[in-house]
């Protein structure tokens, strides 16, 4: 009698000290801890820039939709915006406003605009590949306009450009720059 009950609750206690004992022992490190606990302890070397321009500044200096061409915000970020112009559904093209200051070192995107002839509303302007167009605002905010179709032409890319806030991106530059 005293053997079948030993029987009963033999498994019982060998359940409970086998739970017991796993759930008390230290976690063992999985193979990305240590990167993860090295990548939130860096200070130096981030990938934005402390003083670069939050994203949602960015918002009030982009062009209003009109003729049937709306405007859909993608991404917004420390130092970057970017809205997609869209047409019955059709994406036209990307538009965006970046903080050169947020990225450091030869990498900056400023550094194009130092050869540039090209104007666009009084500022520097340079094409980036056959779709893309950008000028620098106050020698900080990058702006660009990226073709997304093939009806989308490189006088459509000026026309959108000049459509920003230009001069007000500009105060922005001078006031982020004190």
């Amino acid at each position: 009698m005293i053997f079948t009950r030993f029987r009963k609750i033999f498994p019982t206690l060998l359940l409970c000290l086998l739970l017991f004992t796993t759930a008390c022992s230290p976690k063992t490190p999985g193979r990305f801890d240590q990167a993860q606990q090295q990548s939130t302890q860096q200070k130096s070397g981030q990938a934005v820039a402390r003083d670069a321009t939050q994203g949602s500044e960015f918002n009030k200096f982009f062009p209003k939709p009109q003729d049937g061409v709306e405007r859909v915000y993608t991404q917004e970020k420390k130092g970057f915006a970017e809205a997609k112009l869209k047409k019955a559904g059709t994406d036209l093209a990307v538009i965006s406003i970046n903080d050169t200051q947020a990225v450091k070192g030869p990498s900056n995107p400023a550094t194009k605009f130092q050869a540039s002839t090209q104007t666009i509303a009084g500022y520097p302007s340079v094409t980036q590949g056959a779709n893309g167009t950008a000028l620098l605002v106050g020698n900080r905010y990058q702006v660009k306009v990226q073709s997304r179709n093939p009806s989308f032409t490189a006088s459509d890319r000026q026309a959108w450009l000049e459509k920003f806030n230009l001069s007000g991106l500009s105060q922005l530059a001078k006031i982020a720059e004190k």
